[in-house]
């Protein structure tokens, strides 16, 4: 099968995590056995503080971090699968709803499960959760 061929396509998040980092892996064999295309999407925002204001360095570019956390995600997949079809997507926002818009369509969402919530002893963490109950397509959830 070609990587544009029935096997779709496989999304994952990426956001620089261990638990993203094995999600990552895992999701580019997957996409690599059915042969899918890969898509690692990342989210970015700005930083926001209630009350005084924050102070950040001029060369602070949350955007270009971004872009800057796919290619390095990017070139460790082609480095294990060098040819398997890899896509990059990064979008300013929440990560759970940019996930969510990424799922439509996709044979497969794989996401990290980070759980750095309130609740220590959670299986889910709050991003994977709501992908899990609002995403598109079938959710694959990697614990590290």
């Amino acid at each position: 099968m070609s990587a544009t061929g029935s096997g779709g396509r496989v999304v994952v998040g990426v956001d620089g995590s261990a638990a993203s980092e094995d999600a990552v892996a895992w999701a580019a064999r997957q996409a690599e056995l059915i042969g899918a295309e890969l898509e690692l999407v990342t989210a970015w925002e700005w930083p926001s503080t209630y009350g005084a204001p924050m102070v950040l360095p001029e060369q602070f570019n949350p955007a270009e971090d971004a872009e800057h956390l796919l290619a390095d995600a990017e070139t460790a997949v082609k480095q294990a699968h060098p040819g398997l079809e890899v896509r990059r997507s990064a979008a300013e926002g929440h990560p759970a709803p940019i996930l969510v818009e990424a799922s439509k369509g996709a044979t497969l969402l794989v996401v990290g499960n980070r759980g750095h919530g309130a609740f220590v002893g959670m299986v889910l963490g709050s991003v994977s959760e709501h992908c899990v109950t609002n995403a598109h397509c079938p959710v694959l959830v990697v614990r590290h």
